[in-house]
């Protein structure tokens, strides 16, 4: 307890009082964090030799650090490290031989010298052993199938605070330092780190070892190394050499990647003003690890699900969701990397600017997607979150090592995002871009706050950022703006308003936000105005036309229209912009599931759409009645209201048809496949029937079945599957060698309807021969229909699948087993049972999915007797 006083007393005051008042800009001495800033890195020389029969590791390092106040000890970071000797030169001082200090507990290590050490540069050389693991922490490793034989790959995952499981380090973002990595691997073995290889030579025991050159100054989290079978293939853009590696046999698959990755090198380049630092840029995909990528400087790690595409195989959003990966992915190298966030309580500098540039790379090359109709349903699932009690602020302290994991969410991802692509919006885009260039030219190869980007952004556009920035990112919530209109002499006045939204529909707060509004007044030009009070109006000409407001969908906030005003809006619906009808859309479905709007108003918004032909739309409306489904769950209407559902969507199916049309845009594929989903999940009759047909003729050849289709009829077969089919998927799942397959046949598995196939899936989730990211999501998968079954099952089995998860998924995977539950006892249970077997840090997400299963339950109440009363008639 006492270190974790000393924890919070070096750095968590500071970091709460910024909630209510300014950010300073960046001061290494005043950054946040554990460990003394007396001493620094310089440069780390670490060799490693993994053993892959014990799964542990040998390691050398020697750190040239600097003393820049006197000191007679020295602490760093360690974990999971056995230290073997350590030992410290320096001129005039010859070599002292130390005696470490491991405290596991604060996961650091020190050393107590004879006399203090004077101002200057010295050596530490440490001798040490660490674990390979199984989950992505540190050093990891990974089993994959070729054929009958088992292969393993081997890689690291340092962020947050794993590269001390790699090799004890200043591991805190603002001690930079260069590296110079070596690595003795197996013979057969090819090995890949930020660098190029320097040297590659044959060592004793039949091993090869490779060494890379030194690193620019970095944070210790972006160190790299794999190592495995490996293929690697180049190309060359603005004098970059950019490499596609994955294990042997998989390179096709790898070409799309390539080819994307100079595409957007180039157009970060452009964009950033400052050309990508280092000689070489790997994309590396492997077979497991972790679920997404990680953004190591110059060798990206990519769970291979997510940077593969084979046309053949891979389904057509496998395409798009690579492009929008390795956009974001790569954006990471300027913001994270080059200029890095001092502190974690700012990770949103790193994560919301790569979710805002995947976005706008991704429309820049592929506007036929419509990825910024697409990304309104992350901004859907931020503000879902965000408009909970419980929601936490972009930008928010972090008081342990323990709560860095926490941070990356949905409202530092998305919320971010969405914040941004509204602060674009109204600073204008070249301002903007202007004030992005200076920031990243200004503070390259260092850290920064917040504060001084909105130093940045402030002097390109003339605006006062911090003044408006401060309310978004240091306050949680979001706002609800009510608008209402009068014509007075030809004119409209219109009045806005506003207050947080609160999703339970309790009363809100005094908080105020500075909102850039978009009004589109009828048929003339769209303008912004910033509503800073609460409440304020404008004049404006002319009365004909509907009142839009955020008809770009580039704002943070939700509009509720008079009743007059949203009569007029949905007269107007086939009319408005694509993104205007999403919002109005999205708005009005969560303003019914709150109470605020009656059940007819929403159904003549859908029945206004007509014949709606954007996917973004679909997707929302959809999602929608599948939360209205989820709801029904045990409810005598559910019958009615799921052929209700079908109603609304097999005309759409039925005029896209099964198989894809010569020339078909990617939005009618990928409307086809959510369409086909929808109604294979309720199990309409003939899509059922056509499902089982196809997966019977795919089994005698799998080339009989379109990728597009794949997840539709494998996805349809598993949800209504008999023991039969349910055996075949599960076979399909145990042989396949792709990841993508893999997850695939194991996710239809998963989601079976029948309770008894159900129960089967159960242990799944602690099976060795379940790939542990796929086992990860059993009990979730099975909570979607049984949600007592899987809660049962993880309350009796919880030590054990708890010792199964990584660290960073450890305390989110209990609630999400029971996230979907709209039962108040459920969320009771949670509560309890975290409190009574997990820390204290892990009370956070399960309140955080408890309040959301409350807020359910009201909803459940408030709509199952409007939609009971509509669907009388229809029963």
């Amino acid at each position: 307890m006492r270190l974790a006083f000393r924890f919070f007393s070096v750095f968590t005051l500071a970091s709460l009082a910024l909630g209510a008042q300014a950010e300073e800009k960046f001061s290494f001495r005043a950054t946040a964090g554990k460990l003394p800033k007396n001493i620094v890195p310089l440069h780390y020389t670490v060799h490693v030799v993994p053993d892959l029969q014990r799964f542990r590791f040998a390691g050398d390092e020697t750190i040239e650090i600097e003393v820049r106040e006197p000191s007679a000890t020295i602490v760093l970071n360690a974990s999971e490290i056995e230290i073997a000797s350590a030992s410290l030169s320096g001129a005039g001082m010859g070599t002292q031989a130390l005696q470490p200090k491991l405290d596991q507990e604060a996961q650091t290590l020190s050393f107590t010298l004879t006399q203090p050490l004077a101002k200057g540069r010295y050596t530490l050389a440490i001798n040490y052993r660490g674990v390979i693991n199984r989950s992505a922490e540190g050093m990891y490793y990974d089993r994959y199938q070729v054929g009958k034989d088992q292969k393993i790959v081997i890689g690291t995952n340092l962020e947050a605070t794993d590269a001390r499981r790699f090799f004890p380090s200043w591991d805190e973002p603002a001690f930079r330092a260069r590296f110079t990595m070596s690595a003795d691997v197996p013979g057969n073995f090819s090995a890949v780190s930020n660098m190029p290889v320097a040297t590659q030579t044959s060592v004793a025991g039949g091993l090869k070892r490779y060494t890379f050159a030194p690193t620019p100054a970095m944070s210790t989290y972006l160190v790299v190394l794999a190592a495995g079978e490996l293929e690697r293939s180049t190309t060359t853009r603005d004098g970059t050499e950019i490499g596609v590696v994955t294990t042997a046999g998989k390179q096709a698959a790898a070409q799309y990647a390539l080819a994307s990755s100079a595409q957007l090198l180039g157009y970060y380049n452009d964009y950033f003003g400052v050309r990508y630092p280092l000689p070489k840029l790997d994309q590396i995909a492997v077979p497991g690890g972790f679920g997404g990528a990680m953004e190591n400087w110059g060798g990206i790690i990519y769970n291979e699900t997510v940077m593969l595409y084979d046309p053949a195989k891979s389904a057509p959003r496998t395409k798009q969701s690579a492009f929008v990966v390795l956009a974001h992915e790569t954006a990471h190298q300027w913001f994270g990397n080059l200029v890095t966030m001092a502190w974690w309580d700012n990770l949103w500098l790193n994560e919301s600017f790569a979710s805002w540039l995947e976005a706008k790379a991704t429309n820049h090359f592929n506007p036929e997607w419509r990825v910024r109709l697409s990304e309104n349903s992350n901004r859907e699932r931020a503000m879902s979150i965000d408009a909970l009690k419980s929601a936490h602020p972009i930008y928010q302290a972090i008081m342990s090592e323990s709560q860095i994991a926490g941070a990356f969410d949905r409202i530092t991802y998305d919320k971010g995002q969405a914040f941004l692509l509204m602060l674009e919006n109204y600073l204008g885009e070249e301002p903007f871009k202007q004030g992005i260039r200076a920031y990243i030219d200004k503070h390259k190869y260092s850290n920064t706050t917040s504060a001084d980007l909105w130093e940045a952004l402030s002097a390109a556009s003339g605006k006062p950022v911090a003044d408006i920035a401060a309310q978004w990112t240091t306050q949680a919530g979001f706002p609800l703006v009510k608008v209402d209109a009068v014509c007075e002499g030809g004119q409209r006045k219109i009045t806005l308003s506003q207050q947080r939204f609160l999703a339970d529909g309790s009363a809100p707060d005094a908080r105020l936000w500075s909102i850039p509004v978009q009004i589109n007044n009828g048929t003339a030009k769209p303008e912004t105005v910033l509503l800073k009070e609460r409440s304020q109006s404008f004049t404006r000409a002319g009365c004909e036309g509907a009142l839009v407001l955020d008809a770009d969908g580039v704002g943070y906030y939700r509009v509720a229209y008079s009743p007059a005003l949203l009569a007029a809006l949905t007269r107007a619906m086939p009319g408005l912009p694509d993104s205007a009808r999403l919002k109005t859309v999205s708005d009005a479905g969560v303003f019914l599931s709150a109470g605020t709007l009656s059940l007819p108003s929403y159904l003549d918004l859908l029945t206004a759409l007509g014949d709606e032909p954007r996917d973004a739309v679909w997707k929302m409306v959809l999602e929608r009645l599948a939360g209205f489904d989820d709801l029904a769950r045990n409810e005598a209407l559910r019958p009615a209201l799921q052929r209700f559902a079908i109603g609304i969507a097999v005309p759409k199916f039925k005029q896209l048809g099964w198989d894809a049309k010569p020339g078909e845009a990617f939005e009618q594929t990928q409307l086809r496949t959510r369409l086909g989903a929808f109604l294979g999940t309720l199990g309409e009759p003939e899509v059922l029937a056509q499902a089982r047909r196809r997966f019977v003729r795919f089994q005698a050849d799998p080339a009989s079945l379109a990728p597009a289709m794949l997840d539709v009829v494998i996805g349809t077969v598993g949800r209504h599957a008999d023991q039969a089919t349910f055996d075949a998927l599960l076979a399909a799942a145990r042989k396949a060698e792709g990841t993508e397959e893999k997850a695939r046949f194991y996710g239809a598995v998963f989601g079976a309807l029948d309770p008894t196939l159900a129960a089967q899936v159960l242990p799944m989730a602690m099976s060795p021969e379940v790939p542990p990211l796929i086992a990860s999501d059993a009990l979730a998968a099975v909570a979607a229909d049984h949600p007592d079954m899987a809660w049962a099952y993880a309350r009796e089995h919880s030590a054990a699948l708890l010792k199964l998860q990584p660290d960073y998924g450890r305390d989110e995977f209990l609630p999400r087993v029971v996230s979907g539950s709209s039962d108040v006892a459920t969320a009771d249970a949670l509560e309890a049972f975290v409190k009574a077997t997990m820390g204290a840090d892990a009370m956070i997400p399960a309140k955080r999915v408890a309040e959301l299963i409350r807020v359910r339950a009201q909803r459940k109440a408030r709509l199952m007797p409007q939609l009971q009363r509509w669907l009388e008639p229809k029963a």
